[in-house]
């Protein structure tokens, strides 16, 4: 669990740099965004040093390094610890993260539930899951205090979302949503948000997220459907 004394809010969703710029005006509020130049280095090289202490191997799942040291794909974890490791430098009321460590798992869950031609199906979210877990595991990040979900338009709706769908289910006063697709002052909009943030049990394990999130229907999200993924 976090013990940093500022509020971590991860925004998911449609987060436009104009509105991340008007944020980091806003007293009390501090944006933490990762350089594009300094993704594939910080977390990476964490996860080199922790695989070889634990004996597990340096991201085995879809990490940066082979024996040989080539490098492949970056976890899709990484960006979004990297922006947690720089929001626990910023001392702010609230600071905004604009990535998430489990953007890469909620991709491959809506995918999941697409049944349009050419999807992966489970098998792209279980290796998604088991990356993340494994680095959260090894401590190379944590969830941010809250997610806020920016709802886009009623027409761009995109379908089951693991933020507004498990993660909201088993913790609801973690999981909020800033509807502002039509605002026409989005800043505002947001702080209203950030200020309507409801206090409520930290998260759980991130596996039993996970499996929350495996056994969560995706089809409706009635309040029967939220407390039996809640217990």
């Amino acid at each position: 669990m976090r013990r940093e004394s500022s509020t971590v809010v991860a925004l998911v969703g449609d987060v436009a740099g104009e509105l991340l710029a008007g944020l980091g005006r806003s007293p009390n509020v501090a944006v933490a965004s990762v350089p594009a130049a300094s993704r594939g280095a910080g977390a990476n090289s964490a996860s080199v040093a922790t695989g070889a202490s634990t004996g597990r191997g340096a991201n085995t799942g879809s990490g940066a390094n082979t024996g040989n040291g080539a490098a492949l794909a970056h976890p899709g974890w990484e960006p979004g610890a990297l922006a947690m490791r720089e929001a626990a430098r910023r001392r702010s009321m609230y600071v905004i993260v604009p990535e998430d460590p489990l953007a890469a798992v909620a991709a491959s869950w809506q995918q999941m539930w697409d049944l349009s031609a050419g999807q992966p199906g489970s098998a792209a979210f279980e290796a998604s899951a088991a990356d993340a877990l494994a680095a959260w595991r090894d401590k190379l990040f944590d969830l941010p205090d809250y997610y806020l979900v920016i709802a886009p338009a009623q027409a761009a709706a995109t379908g089951p979302d693991l933020y507004l769908g498990p993660l909201r289910a088993v913790r609801p006063h973690r999981v909020s949503v800033a509807a502002m697709a039509d605002s026409r002052a989005p800043t505002a909009s947001l702080l209203d948000a950030l200020r309507s943030l409801e206090h409520g049990p930290w998260w759980p394990p991130l596996d039993e997220l996970l499996a929350a999130a495996r056994r969560f229907y995706a089809g409706g999200l009635t309040e029967s459907q939220q407390i039996a993924s809640a217990r």
